[in-house]
């Protein structure tokens, strides 16, 4: 059944006493032309961070069923952040109105919590980031809404090899578009579609520090992988074509065929002989 939208709650308020990005309630952040690579006290932080988040995106993942609504899984994440002392990134984020990205089905990205009722046989990316301590951890999963179809669930297990896959691949010395073609030879001996107009993106203390991490072969992703280097790795693989378009809200991302789209995502740091995933439970 075709993705609809569906009434949005009000936003859920965030005490006072948590600091909120400078972003909070702001058009947008503005242009960060600081380093993507971060010191050691910094990836330290971001390591809190990134298991907040993701403890708070297994929080709303306990919900997932059928029946139960895409808001409630994003009441869920904002009260786990708020009480860990943390501020949901997302929440007023260029005018996102809610604490985490819930997209359905063919939602590619981006999706915003409503009242629709999850139904048995979907699948839901829970996608959160915390903003703890002046640092980002961004985090996303698919989930499964009771018994799915055997392409949905191939589907998200293999997206969720081509991330790791694309994890393994970061080593200091190597070029970023190591990354992508790692993930986009995996992802073709399936046939999927690889959503290129949504991208990883430089993590730190900026939520998207202008980095672009292609989830394809992209020869002028060229930055060098050195130790300290933050960001995320977060492949959108498709069950048919790649291409996309965005709803009236100016958020909600779709495959323009119906097809279904599984997401993961986990934000890294390049360490002297790999990587460390720093949105680790």
């Amino acid at each position: 059944m075709t993705i609809k939208p569906y009434p949005i709650s009000a936003r859920l308020p965030v005490p006072a006493s948590i600091p909120r990005p400078a972003y909070a309630g702001d058009m947008g952040p503005e242009r960060y032309s600081g380093p993507d690579v971060m010191t050691p006290e910094v990836t330290a932080k971001m390591r809190l961070a990134g298991k907040v988040a993701a403890d708070a995106m297994a929080a709303g993942a306990a919900l997932v069923a059928p029946g139960v609504s895409t808001d409630e899984i994003d009441k869920a994440v904002h009260a786990y952040l708020i009480d860990h002392g943390a501020y949901p990134a997302t929440l007023e984020y260029r005018g996102f109105p809610k604490s985490c990205c819930t997209s359905v089905n063919e939602v590619i990205c981006h999706g915003i919590p409503d009242a629709r009722p999850l139904e048995d046989g979907d699948i839901v990316k829970i996608d959160v980031t915390s903003y703890l301590d002046g640092v980002h951890g961004d985090t996303c999963a698919t989930y499964f809404v009771g018994e799915v179809d055997e392409a949905s669930r191939l589907l998200a297990e293999r997206t969720q090899e081509a991330m790791m896959r694309g994890i393994r691949a970061v080593k200091p010395g190597r070029r970023l578009n190591v990354v992508g073609r790692v993930i986009e030879a995996y992802a073709g001996r399936f046939g999927y579609g690889i959503v290129r107009d949504y991208t990883g993106h430089g993590c730190h203390v900026a939520f998207h520090s202008g980095l672009v991490v292609p989830h394809y072969d992209e020869p002028a992703a060229n930055t060098l992988l050195e130790p300290g280097l933050t960001f995320t790795i977060e492949p959108m693989l498709t069950l048919g074509d790649y291409r996309s378009h965005v709803w009236d809200d100016g958020w909600t991302v779709l495959t323009n065929d119906g097809s279904r789209c599984a997401q993961f995502e986990h934000t890294i740091v390049v360490t002297e002989d790999g990587a460390e995933i720093l949105t680790l439970p």
